[in-house]
């Protein structure tokens, strides 16, 4: 895989996301309570909402614009929602985050 460093985890708020430009458009990085952290596109599979405005609660992260649910570890519409944000593989070495595109 392609690693490209992003940022510390501190740079992302907890329960919250900082987005990333990238070729493939906007991706959001999460970070949850646990310091666990995910990168979705930002875009959600329903109407596009911005999902890195959304709350984020567990491993999931609710869309501002319809209140879906989308899974953080898989990009998955929580049921009976259908559809999917395109994740991307993300680590977290030594207090710092770094994403493969």
């Amino acid at each position: 895989m392609n690693w490209k460093k992003l940022c510390a985890l501190d740079e992302i708020p907890r329960l919250g996301s900082r987005v990333v430009k990238s070729p493939q458009g906007d991706i959001a990085v999460f970070r949850t309570a646990a310091d666990e952290v995910f990168a979705l596109h930002d875009k959600c599979p329903h109407k596009g909402g911005a999902l890195s405005q959304g709350m984020v609660a567990g491993k999931v992260v609710t869309c501002p614009m319809h209140s879906w649910k989308i899974q953080l570890e898989s990009g998955e519409a929580v049921a009976p929602d259908k559809g999917c944000a395109r994740s991307f593989s993300v680590k977290l070495e030594a207090g710092t985050v770094w994403i493969a595109l």
